[in-house]
């Protein structure tokens, strides 16, 4: 599995590579990417077999937002037998076991996390890649990670933890930092099996009675802003832990592209300048990644398919940053730098979190040769969804 086989005609300076759940942590936490909630209730398994979703890389089945709570226990057995479904298919030969997606469950709470974990099989074990912990906190945190290490050991497998931080502790400013440094604290102690963080702006937005419109960001929404500053302050620095943005609200149903050849403008002075490139919906997403990457997120969940595509583009490196980024790396003596295209300064010490970050995302991602090849790799009329 690799990321961009919607467009498998576009051409990469350096492609991206392929990657699966047993793929080393170091790299697996960047390959996420655009990750799709979708119902537990819905049964994929032969969409997945049949290879109808190739955009798809990262999947979250949801127990919790996304499911009625009179229906989880459908869901439950819904996503045990998808999982058997799909384990079957590899072991029979009907799909190959490098084409499955990453999948995850989100669960409700820790009493729903267990009853979930006793229908599992070693089989669905080896399918799936991790479990998804909604408004983790200094509460339920370290049991969450504390059982799903149990599992892991009594499966022999991986499991990964992703904990969302979206809980009203860290929206309040005068409890926010203590809980982030709690949970911190708690993900300190169980590292090795938390894949990503993710961040809940729209449970943030709530808690002040928010919404941002199609038109502006979630970065111009100032007491959500501050939560993911905070945020990439406590649990980012360092790049200790990658964390992903966060959901986009709005799409439109059409798969088609608005423009009959794309812009001559740069991508980003397009959308910075609020001039059209596909739709109000499309280009809201857009904006908001470019912030997302300028802020230090990688990655972010969406809720719809038309999504996957325009994420993970923006996620794919520039050549120009990934001649930095290497040169960043290859330094050993430390100093100044004439960057890439003789437009910048790279001054080694400061700047190496950012080229390792930058190195990581090119080999999930690939690397192009400039920012318009963004929308020459996002610029197909059917993604496949």
């Amino acid at each position: 599995m690799k990321h961009h086989l919607y467009n498998p005609g576009f051409s990469f300076v350096i492609n991206p590579e392929e990657f699966n759940k047993n793929t080393e942590r170091e790299l697996l936490q960047y390959c996420l990417g655009a990750t799709m909630y979708m119902p537990g209730t819905k049964d994929f398994a032969e969409k997945i077999i049949n290879r109808r979703m190739p955009g798809l890389t990262t999947m979250v089945m949801c127990f919790e937002d996304a499911c009625p709570e009179e229906d989880v226990e459908a869901a439950e057995e819904n996503v045990h037998s998808m999982l058997e479904r799909i384990f079957d298919a590899v072991a029979d030969g009907e799909m190959d076991a490098g084409n499955i997606p990453l999948i995850f469950c989100r669960i409700r709470n820790i009493e729903q996390f267990k009853h979930f974990a006793k229908g599992l099989t070693k089989k669905q074990v080896q399918i799936l890649t991790g479990i998804n912990f909604p408004k983790f906190n200094t509460e339920n945190g370290g049991e969450y990670l504390r059982y799903l290490k149990e599992l892991n050991e009594l499966y022999g497998e991986r499991l990964y933890g992703m904990p969302i931080i979206e809980d009203a502790s860290v929206a309040y400013r005068e409890t926010r930092i203590k809980e982030l440094i709690g949970i911190k604290a708690i993900l300190d102690s169980y590292k090795d099996i938390v894949l990503q963080v993710r961040v809940g702006a729209t449970d943030f937005s709530s808690c002040f009675g928010v919404r941002r419109g199609v038109d502006y960001s979630i970065y111009d929404i100032l007491t959500v802003r501050e939560c993911l500053s905070d945020i990439i302050n406590i649990i980012g620095r360092q790049n200790q832990y990658i964390i992903s943005g966060p959901v986009w609200e709005y799409f439109r149903a059409s798969k088609q592209m608005m423009f009959k050849e794309l812009p001559k403008h740069d991508l980003e002075d397009c959308l910075l300048k609020r001039i059209p490139i596909v739709n109000n919906e499309v280009d809201g997403l857009l904006r908001e990644v470019i912030l997302d990457k300028a802020n230090g997120f990688v990655g972010r969940t969406v809720i719809h398919p038309t999504h996957i595509k325009y994420v993970n583009a923006l996620q794919a490196v520039t050549l120009e940053e990934y001649e930095d980024a290497c040169q960043i790396l290859g330094c050993q003596t430390g100093g100044v730098i004439k960057g890439s295209g003789a437009n910048k300064m790279n001054e080694i010490r400061p700047h190496t979190n950012w080229a390792q970050k930058t190195y990581m995302r090119a080999r999930a991602f690939g690397v192009v040769e400039n920012a318009s090849s963004y929308m020459k790799l996002f610029s197909v009329t059917d993604d496949g969804l």
